[in-house]
């Protein structure tokens, strides 16, 4: 059944993810594991053309800013820590974000507003769990930072898989420049880490959960909020979208 179904069947000490091996050696792959091609052959369509792969990342980024807004809307524990996306200040830096996508005209003026809306993420986030003195750093020590690095690697781990079972190569990425390894993959996460990491970092923090606490609660909000059915949705359309 799972032959026939293409699953392939993988054991990982962390849970399924991130997905640390797509290979056959650590992968049981059913015999007739032939992945689809059609969205592999969409995506080279446009890929290409410049034109068409911008296009392409400001449909991930608008999609990005509509998951924000849904998942914040319906999120009850979220609301109970003060994090709600009809906020006056988060509204209006969503609708500014995604007001200003069709006027960017390459990459770089995507990247540049990207990291603008994730600062004042992180501020609204950081206030509202009382993190008064938050400053994002990979390398810093504290719960914060750390679960945002651990959480973001939960989510880059459901993009590769995404994208495995879709049968595209992480090279053809969107956003995050053509020759850094493994891009696509961040763009693909970037669908749902502002939505569901960002906010529990900051939460998880300030209850001092345990690293395998804050595991458990961003899996938990994964299903919740079908984070993973979401990913394969958005790359489907986007591989799709000439033909449709």
């Amino acid at each position: 059944m799972l032959a026939s179904a293409g699953v392939l069947v993988g054991f990982c000490g962390g849970g399924g993810t991130p997905l640390f091996s797509g290979c056959e050696i650590e992968w049981l792959t059913p015999q007739s594991e032939y992945r689809p091609t059609e969205y592999i052959q969409g995506w080279l369509k446009f890929w290409f053309d410049d034109g068409q792969r911008l296009n392409v990342a400001k449909a991930f980024q608008k999609a990005r800013v509509d998951y924000i807004r849904k998942v914040w809307s319906k999120d009850r524990e979220l609301q109970a820590e003060g994090i709600f996306a009809d906020d006056s200040a988060i509204a209006a830096a969503l609708d500014n974000y995604a007001g200003n996508l069709d006027s960017a005209e390459k990459t770089g003026d995507l990247l540049q507003r990207e990291a603008l809306l994730t600062k004042q993420l992180y501020r609204y986030a950081a206030k509202a769990t009382q993190h008064a003195d938050f400053s994002r750093d990979h390398d810093a020590t504290d719960l914060a930072n750390g679960f945002l690095n651990h959480g973001n690697y939960l989510a880059y781990g459901l993009a590769a898989t995404t994208l495995w079972v879709l049968g595209i190569p992480h090279g053809f990425a969107v956003m995050h420049g053509k020759t850094r390894r493994g891009a696509l993959v961040f763009d693909v996460a970037d669908l749902v880490k502002d939505a569901i990491v960002l906010p529990w970092a900051f939460v998880c923090a300030k209850e001092k959960m345990s690293e395998q606490e804050f595991r458990q609660q961003i899996l938990q909000k994964f299903t919740d909020h079908k984070a993973l059915d979401f990913m394969f949705e958005q790359v489907k359309q986007q591989a799709l979208r000439e033909s449709e």
